[in-house]
């Protein structure tokens, strides 16, 4: 999957959001029906890289084309439900396994690989009738398709002023970009131009918050739920899948809490909230699974904390990971960020997955302080470096990193605040009140750039 992100990088903004998520998808639907018809572990591991490399490019795609085709108030609720969805299909799988684990023969591996195609139907069926980004199209010289696609998203008539303003604000965004562009080489060296909004910052920002999701415990859980309810709790193989498959349940619920809490409490507040209540878990998980050795009354009380996790994690630290690298990164830089932070979940859920079995095994419950230390240093990161992106356009940041702000952004009440910066709205109004004024001294004939829009009163 980290092979898929990084081609995401490569050709993600030069075939376009749409385009970049129909390859991913047949990608996937040939790494699936390798997988499904398997009859060598060869084939199996092929099939699964191909299918990896498929979902890398999709991972890395979908949130970006998310993001930049929806407005401000669902922007970050469309991403955040997207996850749960994702979600919804983790649920179903457990509650499939748990099933089909009383069944045994190949019918028990095969018809879940498989249900897969099921879904890639869907994509292909549903993605060449959505639209595609306005600003993908605007940075490409598609300016009237822009235009149009800008107008159906705000449901309002092209030759609208808030309309144009919103085109004109793109646009500003993506020739400032392409004006103050610093080359890869320059980034990594630190040689950056006076007018560089930040690009680096922004990209590592975006990076961490993936880090931070997969060094906070996650894929413990997600993996490896059933083998740590064995060994660390106690419980029986049939019982630790069903509690599997209720915790996927109960995860699935309050993932879609998330979607209405959002834009309410801000990606901060979601990420903040979120991590402190799996330090929480893990800190009493930890404390549980010591006194456990001696007593397995512990080791079952602990059990409810592992749900708690979960509805912790769910409500933040799930979605803001896949959301924050599409705001907080430049229009040129999205998608390749993007594909970093993705790059960056998949690297460190490797790692995650590689040294579980190995320290469950051999310091049993000490295995849980270092969640439980992850998650403590994960609060003051996120509260002093991680400037909020809700309720703000993708110009908005653009125009907050133009200004070049300080690296801790508890100084700015702008920079943490939940609402849209006043100096922001302003800038807006005047912007609006300029193109009312323009329309009634011009007439009914508006030139944008490229695009000509005609008023039809």
């Amino acid at each position: 999957m980290s092979a898929g992100s990084i081609l995401a990088f490569i050709v993600s903004e030069r075939l376009g959001r749409k385009k970049s998520i129909l390859l991913g998808t047949t990608i996937m639907a040939v790494g699936t029906i390798l997988q499904a018809s398997s009859y060598s572990l060869a084939q199996m591991f092929v099939g699964r890289v191909i299918l990896g490399i498929g979902n890398g490019i999709n991972t890395s795609t979908a949130p970006v084309w998310q993001t930049e085709t929806a407005t401000v108030k669902w922007r970050g609720k469309l991403v955040i439900l997207e996850m749960a969805l994702n979600v919804s299909g983790f649920a179903l799988v457990n509650w499939i396994n748990y099933g089909l684990s009383f069944r045994g023969g190949a019918l028990a591996w095969r018809l879940p690989i498989a249900l897969q195609l099921f879904f890639i139907f869907i994509l292909f069926a549903t993605v060449p009738w959505l639209p595609e980004s306005p600003r993908w199209l605007l940075s490409h010289g598609h300016n009237e398709h822009a235009l149009d696609v800008i107008s159906r998203i705000e449901a309002k008539p092209a030759d609208n002023p808030y309309i144009i303003t919103q085109y004109n604000e793109i646009e500003y965004s993506i020739n400032y970009e392409r004006e103050n562009a610093v080359s890869w080489t320059d980034l990594l060296l630190r040689r950056q131009k006076t007018n560089d909004t930040k690009t680096l910052r922004r990209i590592l920002l975006g990076a961490g918050t993936q880090a931070l999701q997969q060094f906070q415990g996650i894929n413990i859980m997600s993996y490896y739920l059933p083998l740590v309810l064995i060994n660390s709790v106690g419980l029986s193989n049939t019982m630790s899948r069903l509690l599997s498959a209720c915790n996927a349940t109960s995860y699935f619920v309050f993932a879609c809490v998330a979607v209405i809490m959002v834009e309410r409490f801000g990606r901060r507040g979601l990420m903040l909230m979120s991590t402190f209540g799996q330090f929480a878990c893990f800190l009493i998980i930890t404390i549980l699974l010591r006194f456990a050795e001696n007593d397995p009354k512990y080791g079952t009380a602990s059990v409810a904390f592992f749900f708690l996790y979960y509805i912790a994690f769910g409500i933040g630290m799930l979605g803001v990971p896949w959301l924050y690298p599409t705001e907080i990164n430049s229009l040129p830089m999205r998608t390749k960020g993007a594909a970093v932070s993705s790059a960056t979940n998949w690297i460190t859920n490797f790692v995650i997955v590689e040294i579980t079995p190995i320290g469950i095994q051999n310091i049993r419950w000490r295995f849980w302080i270092v969640w439980t230390i992850t998650n403590a240093v994960s609060l003051p990161i996120i509260y002093y470096l991680y400037p909020e992106t809700a309720n703000r356009t993708l110009e908005d940041l653009d125009a907050y990193y133009r200004s070049n702000p300080p690296l801790i952004v508890t100084g700015d009440p702008d920079a943490i605040s939940t609402r849209r910066p006043l100096k922001y709205i302003q800038h807006e109004d005047e912007e609006l009140q300029r193109q009312i004024k323009r329309r009634q001294s011009t007439g009914d004939v508006i030139k944008i750039g490229a695009a000509t829009v005609q008023h039809v009163g």
